[in-house]
This record gives structure tokens, C-alpha cells and sequence, in this order.
């Protein structure tokens, strides 16, 4: 009868020989499921901001320096082609870019492309896919203060 021990212990040796199987089974899917769940947003960047600095979330520094995928909105960029832009929560008709990070907004990401890229409409929404880079940081190239940025970036609208 299935479901029963018999007396050879048959079902115990299935049983025991199975459970290694199912184990590595349900590792695997749990495995697939971290590599798969590599979004990150802009509600899970942050603990807190305020006058005590910025506190990253635990999520944010468990990807940092790993491949994310992250949703937003181009901002305008400063010129018509560039290798670089702002990722912002909303919308914006402007480019947001601040002078300091010490007022660095929590709701956008400076994305730095592999390649050149024109600009989207800023109304058209986006996912961003590259590697999250964190803490504070000057592009030499424009001076650009940043606290977070995605590298080696790919644009794909949604």
C-alpha cells in the first residue's frame, strides 16, 4: 500500500534517497528566485534621509555591485545624445541635477550607459538594467555629484 512502511523499509530508503533530491530541487528554485529578483525601486533605496545623512536599506547594499533592474522615467538629458541621464520616480519636464549630494533626492538614480543613447520621451516609462553603484561620488567629466548610480547601463521601454 503506498504511503505505508513496509517491512523491508522500502518506503523509508525512497524516502530518505528522495529528500537530497528535493533539497537541491528547492535550492535551486530558491537560488533562481535571488538571481531573479534583482529589481530594485526607489521605495527600496533608502532607510531614511535626513540630517543624520542617508542610510541605504539592507536591500540596496545586498545588490550593491551587482546587476539590478530598476523602472523610472528619463530625464531630460543635457544634450541630445549622451552616455548618461537621470532615472527619476515621476515624470520631469526638467533634469533634476543638484549641485551637492548633501541634497541629493531620493527619488532619482544617475544611470551611466554602455553605449550612447538619444533621448525618450520623458513621459514614456523605462527599465534600466546594470550595475548598482552606491555612496558618494564626482563624475570627472562633469562634476556631476551622485549617491547612486546604475553602470553600464541598458535602456529598454516598457
Amino acid at each position: 500500500m503506498p504511503g505505508k512502511v513496509h517491512a523491508s523499509g522500502e518506503c523509508l530508503r525512497r524516502t530518505f534517497l528522495l529528500s537530497p533530491l528535493l533539497l537541491w530541487a528547492s535550492g535551486t528554485r530558491a537560488a533562481d528566485n535571488m538571481s531573479l529578483d534583482s529589481n530594485l525601486s526607489f521605495d527600496t533605496l533608502y532607510n531614511s534621509v535626513g540630517v543624520l545623512g542617508t542610510q541605504y536599506s539592507e536591500r540596496a547594499k545586498l545588490l550593491k555591485d551587482k546587476s539590478v533592474r530598476m523602472r523610472g522615467y528619463m530625464a531630460p538629458p543635457l544634450k541630445p545624445e549622451s552616455k548618461f541621464f537621470v532615472l527619476t520616480r515621476e515624470p520631469v519636464a526638467v533634469c533634476p541635477f543638484c549641485s551637492s549630494d548633501a541634497q541629493w533626492p531620493t527619488d532619482i538614480v544617475v544611470i551611466y550607459l554602455k553605449a550612447t543613447l538619444g533621448p525618450v520621451n520623458f513621459s514614456q516609462r523605462i527599465e534600466v538594467a546594470g550595475k548598482l553603484a552606491m555612496g558618494s561620488w564626482t563624475d570627472p567629466d562633469t562634476g556631476f555629484v551622485s549617491q547612486v548610480r546604475i553602470v553600464g547601463a541598458e535602456v529598454s521601454k516598457l
